[in-house]
């Protein structure tokens, strides 16, 4: 079955049912170290898991690793431009778990990314990169402690699918002559608009079950949450790409309130219902008045859709999610993707799950990881119905590289995730107590080292791993 790996002797595989894992005790987790400074921070990883698991479980549960290649160290061992051989694929495939070091983005033709390409290959759809504050990290906030969201990032779809054509090329010529000659001219409300002849082409495709699977894992993960934390919020630029973002939101809501409705209320929904509860004999028409502001300047038409609005999520729902049960729901409510960039910043508890497409989830989860000390503190999972890869979420800095310097905060706590998702929790809980516990002592690496008042002599990146395990007690 492999060319150049054996799977370790010991352990037994991971299966999945309905899209969840069935680990035994001591599952097979394939493993790639990783390019640059993987080298250093994939040790320190390793022995922070396996402590853990130890401490947690006192032997009964175990980890069995199974070294895979990617990146430039498979090509080491495959030969050139062998970035992503087959052996990685199907020990990933045949195992179903498995966590990665940082890996090198090949320079020249064939795969654009060795990220992507897991992805798309596996069909993780679900980025989930969470941002949380560890108390004495360094960060650029005054607040950052205020910050606790999970990105939920639709993985697949969007303009990273990849799908576009150079400018100049035979066919994007050809798509721009059809588009200005045929299409845009057939619809309306594009108006003479036309595509400047020197245009590069992408497609940014944006489907139904695509945004419904992303946004279904969400709501299942918000309703793990406690109560004070369970709501999902909807990014996206629907005010300008009604057809793409709109409808991720439209169909964000749609299954909300379908496949959820008994666990979920919409923001729309809980304004109508407190208002009623305010005042059991609010027409339909106040209550309307009250959730848009501008009701009274709006056509006969906009009126009417607003009351019927009304009426109709009072007569579905009010007996379920009326007189404040609504409190106890998921919320699910939605925001523009610019303005939840400063809302992360200025109003961050207000928001738990931020569930977005492609493109404004990478922003989003960079942006949010920098308020809570930076990407070496981000961890990273892509997760699939029959797949899950868990990733360190920060570049591979090869000038660092077997220095024993680097922070490998980012792969320990993707390893965190790893742990929860396997339901071994405890072993996690304890990772986070050591990690959190070596911060706020400031046992802390060069990078946050330098950036504490005042600074502090730092610790090598397996010293650090070290100082994880001695604060699990």
């Amino acid at each position: 079955m492999y060319e150049k790996i054996t799977p370790p002797s010991t352990g037994s595989k991971i299966t999945f049912n309905n899209g969840e894992p069935i680990v035994p005790d001591n599952p097979i987790i394939p493993f790639i170290r990783g390019d640059g400074t993987g080298i250093d921070i994939w040790p320190a990883t390793q022995k922070v898991l396996d402590a853990a698991v130890e401490v947690a479980y006192k032997g009964e549960r175990k980890i069995s690793w199974f070294k895979v290649y990617a990146g430039d160290e498979a090509c080491e061992l495959y030969g050139t431009y062998q970035y992503l051989p087959q052996d990685t694929l199907t020990a990933i495939q045949e195992y179903g778990v498995a966590i990665k070091g940082p890996l090198t983005t090949p320079i020249g033709g064939g795969i654009r990314s060795l990220n992507v390409a897991l992805r798309q290959i596996f069909d993780l759809y679900a980025c989930v990169r969470p941002c949380r504050y560890y108390a004495g990290t360094p960060s650029p906030h005054k607040n950052p402690e205020k910050l606790d969201v999970i990105v939920y990032r639709e993985n697949t779809e969007d303009i990273y699918l990849g799908i576009e054509w150079r400018q100049g090329s035979e066919i994007a010529n050809t798509l721009i002559e059809y588009l200005n000659k045929e299409l845009i001219p057939a619809t309306p409300e594009h108006g003479k608009k036309q595509i400047p002849l020197d245009s590069g082409i992408g497609i940014k495709p944006i489907s139904k079950s695509g945004s419904q699977r992303l946004v279904r894992r969400a709501i299942k993960h918000a309703l793990q949450l406690p109560k004070h934390k369970q709501m999902v919020t909807l990014v996206h630029k629907g005010n300008i790409m009604k057809y793409t973002e709109g409808a991720f939101r439209d169909w964000g809501y749609e299954l909300a309130t379908s496949e959820f409705r008994a666990s979920c209320v919409t923001e729309r929904e809980s304004w109508i219902l407190s208002n009623k509860e305010k005042n059991p004999d609010l027409t339909p028409q106040a209550n309307a008045r009250m959730i848009d502001p501008g009701f009274d300047a709006m056509t006969e038409e906009k009126k009417a859709q607003i009351v019927k609005e009304v009426e109709t999520v009072v007569n579905a729902i009010w007996e379920t999610h009326g007189n404040s049960k609504w409190k106890d729901k998921v919320m699910v409510n939605d925001r523009i993707a610019d303005s939840i960039f400063q809302q992360i910043q200025t109003r961050p508890d207000e928001y738990s799950i931020l569930a977005t497409m492609n493109l404004n989830g990478d922003y989003l989860s960079d942006a949010a990881a920098a308020v809570v000390g930076g990407l070496g503190m981000g961890p990273g999972a892509n997760i699939g119905d029959q797949c899950a890869v868990f990733e360190a979420t920060h570049g591979t800095a090869p000038k660092h590289a077997g220095l024993d310097r680097v922070n490998p905060g980012s792969v320990i706590l993707s390893g965190v995730m790893m742990l929860e998702y396997l339901g071994w929790q405890e072993a996690a809980n304890l990772v986070k107590k050591g990690l959190g516990d070596a911060i706020a002592n400031r046992q802390v690496t060069y990078d946050l080292a330098r950036l504490m008042e005042p600074p502090v002599e730092p610790l090598k990146c397996s010293e650090f791993a070290e100082a994880i395990i001695k604060h699990f007690s």
